[in-house]
């Protein structure tokens, strides 16, 4: 069966949406990760400078 055999019909279209529902999830978060300061590599616990300044090679003084 093809799916253009089928009978045209809106699945989408028969079924209720409450647009005024408390309980809705907003769709897009009000801040991504990526625009926090550990987005952008800024703070954060798990900064590892310290060791790579620990770390420079001998010939680096």
């Amino acid at each position: 069966m093809d799916i253009l055999d089928e009978p045209e019909r809106d699945a989408d279209a028969e079924r209720t949406v409450d647009f005024e529902s408390e309980e809705a999830a907003p769709l897009l978060p009000e801040q991504t990760r990526d625009d926090t300061e550990r987005g952008w590599g800024f703070g954060g616990a798990d900064s590892n400078d310290d060791r790579l300044l620990e770390d420079r090679p001998p010939h680096w003084g």
